[in-house]
This record gives C-alpha cells, structure tokens and sequence, in this order.
C-alpha cells in the first residue's frame, strides 16, 4: 500500500537498532552463521502471539542456546517497562517463561529493545534504552540515558512457571560524555564487553536533530573486582566520520571493530572500522553512502569466513526501496552493489541486518513490499554470476507486521524471527496487534 511506502521514513527514524558478533560462545548461542541454506519449500509458523500482558512489541530479534531455547525482549507487559523472556517448545507449540520484568523506581533500565546474549560466563546481558539515572542529560530528558545490564538464572533448578533472574546493573549511561540509548552488546575472547550508543558523547550533532546531545559512541566495558569500568573508545563528531551509530558492531580476526552509521562525506551513512593500537581505537570510514549504493545502513554487519562483511541499507539504490551490499579483502577495503531491491513481489524497505549461512545464502526481512505489502522474508542466492532473491515468506497481519531484528538460523536450517506488531488484532493498537514470534522451517 502506498500509504505504508509513504510512513516508511518515519518509522525507520524511531526504530533503529543494533545487533552482534564476537565472542566465541556468543556464536555458538547466537549468531546467524551456523546453518545449512533454507530450502525452497517453507513451512511457516506463528510460535508466539503477544497479547499485552505478556509483552508489546518485540523488536530486537532472537537468541538461542544449545538446548533450542529462544530468548528476547519485549516492551510493556506486567510492570509496564518490558521484559526479557524466554521459550521452549513442549508438545506441538511454544511455551513464553517471563524471565526478568522491568518495574518502577527505573534506576536497574527501562525499555529493553536490544537483543540478549549470551556472555562467556552462560549469563545474559544486553541493554536498556532509556531508565538508569534519571537525572542525567539525555534525549529522553528525566527517564535516563540507558543501562547495561546482566541477567543471572536461579540458583536452584526452577520448579515454578515463575522463576525470576536476577538482574544486575553493570553500567548507568550520563549521556556526555559516555552516551545516550545504548543498543546491542558483543565480548571479546577477554571477556570485556563492547557496545554502541545512538547519542551522548562529545560530538556536536544539533544539526542532525538532536540539538546538544552529542552523535553517539563505541564503548566498551571491562570487568574490573566486583564491578565494571566503562571507557569511550570512540565519539563521532557528526563530520565525515558519521553520527548515531544505531547498528551493532561485529569483530574481524585481528580484533577490529565495525559498525554502521548515518551521516558521513554523502549523508547517506558510513561503515566504519576501529582499529586498536597501543590503547588507542582508531576510527576509518570503510565506505560512505552517496545514494546510487544505498541510503540509510541499518543493523548488524554479517561475515564470511574470508572476512568479507555483507549489509543492507533501508534505502536508496536503483530503485529507492534498499540495497545489499558487500565490502571485501584483502587490502583496501572494495565496495560492491549486491542486489537493488525493485518494489512490490521483491519488498522493500529491508531492515535490521542480514543472516548467512554455511553455504553463502543471505537472510533478511524487509519493511513492506510483497504480496500483501506487508513485508517479506528474503533469501539472496549466488547463481551464476548473479545475486538471486527469491521470497521465503509473504507475511499477512496475523503473521506479524513491522518485522524487525536480525534473523536467527539454527544448525536445521530453521529461521527464526520477531515482528513488532501484527498477530491478534483485537490486542494493543488498533487494528495491529502487539507482535510475534515467528519460525520458518526449510
């Protein structure tokens, strides 16, 4: 429909959010590299429907551990500030566990829209938006500037339906100069923790929308006695370099950081690269966006073994509706136009980052587009000198609508994904619904 064409760009500005790679148990939990190619013939399944009280809008997409259990974030629910959850299958479904609630005073977060991960010591962590100290400097003026958190299971096996983690606040974000509205997390093989924020800092973007309150960071934390220490490692200044850096970040063998950002040389966003030396991170801008390529990169950089990244952009391209592009090695870095997406059967507007699997396929979603334009599951297939899309899934309302979050592939072939509305209409927003989990089975 052309009026969701037309919202398109408004909603890409509030939804923006990150994803990860890193840490070895972190890919052995999470990522998306780690299946055998989904076959033509798909099988879809709605696993879970919010209804409100379970949950509102779950956006950040999956993590799974080796027992097949998928865990995510959600907003709203019980205490009203969102929640972590997690499910299991028994029987012919799905079963939702409510893990940790978010409630009132909002000092331990407020809003989890990251996706959890696993760290190297089996607990979960990720990130809240906004909550912590609500008297900082932030964007979201009096409701805090965001926190990392630290999810911890039950001593003793569970043997109620309600068996509550406990939470642990490692970091309460000020805004300037460490940042405001942290997104998704990774480890390195030390076990420090690293993540971006879409504002705060020292930069000054108030020409960019967010008067005063800087263009965003890379940071990491490093566990340190019975806490952790946050360090900047770096701040955009909104020039050539980017601003709000929304999406995730990714490590390469060497230990190198990238990410993508808005702004850059052609304001239509950067990759960058961080590289450290001697204690210092120092920040390169691998490609910047002139429109022909892309406009507006969004989520999570992906890998190849070789070390090749592949993304997409929400925009921009032969056609205005996305791009896929990937940046390959070894020395300078080469850019390269992978597949423009052309509208309607095809989809358009992708979002939130790309999934691969063993075999070199490519996963993603985008916004609208489709047969029923409300968005589509896609695979990108090399074939004969060629990247081919083909439509894993039309989605419909009940399906989910608004799909967002970076794919989840499992050792089957099984993908696995969140969309933020959508499911029972009778439930949330008029006519929308509050969001589902959903699967697709090769």
């Amino acid at each position: 429909m052309a009026s969701r064409e037309q919202n398109a760009a408004s909603i890409f500005d509030i939804n923006f959010r990150t994803g990860a790679l890193g840490f070895v148990m972190v890919v052995i939990f999470t990522i998306t590299m780690m299946a055998a190619p989904a076959a033509q013939a798909q099988m879809f399944q709605v696993l879970h429907t919010f209804t409100g009280g379970d949950g509102i809008g779950p956006d950040a997409g999956l993590t799974m551990d080796r027992a097949g259990r998928l865990y995510g974030t959600v907003n709203g629910g019980t205490g009203n500030y969102g929640s972590v959850f997690r499910m299991a299958e028994a029987g012919s479904g799905w079963v939702l566990t409510p893990l940790h609630q978010f409630v009132r005073p909002l000092t331990n977060g407020n809003g989890p829209d990251a996706k959890v991960v696993f760290g190297p010591d089996g607990n979960l962590y990720s990130t809240t938006a906004i909550g912590g100290d609500e008297q900082a400097d932030c964007v979201n003026d009096g409701q805090g500037c965001g926190v990392v958190f630290k999810l911890q299971p039950p001593a003793t096996a569970c043997v109620s339906f309600l068996c509550p983690w406990t939470e642990t606040v490692l970091y309460r974000f000020t805004g300037q100069p460490d940042g405001d509205g942290p997104g998704e997390v990774i480890f390195d093989a030390a076990g420090n923790l690293y993540g971006t924020t879409g504002s705060g800092g020292t930069g000054d973007c108030s020409n960019n929308g967010d008067p005063n309150y800087g263009c965003g960071t890379v940071y990491e934390l490093s566990p340190s006695g019975s806490g952790w220490t946050e360090k900047v490692i770096y701040s955009f200044q909104g020039g050539n370099d980017g601003h709000s850096p929304f999406g995730g970040l990714i490590f390469d063998a060497a230990g190198n950081l990238y990410g993508v950002a808005e702004g850059g040389s052609g304001g239509k966003g950067v990759v960058y690269e961080l590289s450290p030396s001697n204690g210092v991170w120092n920040e390169t801008t691998v490609h910047a966006f002139q429109g022909s390529d892309g406009d507006g990169p969004w989520g999570t950089l992906v890998a190849d073994p070789s070390g090749n990244l592949y993304g997409l952009t929400s925009t921009g391209g032969a056609y205005n509706f996305g791009t896929v592009f990937e940046l390959t090695q070894p020395g300078t870095w080469n850019f390269q136009l992978l597949y423009s997406f052309s509208g309607s059967t095809s989809g358009t507007y992708p979002q939130d980052g790309l999934a691969r699997d063993n075999a070199g396929n490519l996963y993603g979603t985008t916004y609208s587009g489709g047969t029923y334009d409300y968005g589509v599951a896609f695979k990108l297939s090399f074939s004969n000198g060629n990247w081919i899309e083909s439509a894993l899934h039309n989605f419909t309302v009940s399906d989910g609508i608004d799909l967002t979050g970076q794919l989840l592939i499992d050792s089957s072939g099984n993908i696995y994904g969140t969309a933020q509305e959508g499911g029972n209409t009778s439930d949330c927003y008029p006519s929308l619904g509050c969001g589902t989990v959903w699967k697709i089975s090769p």
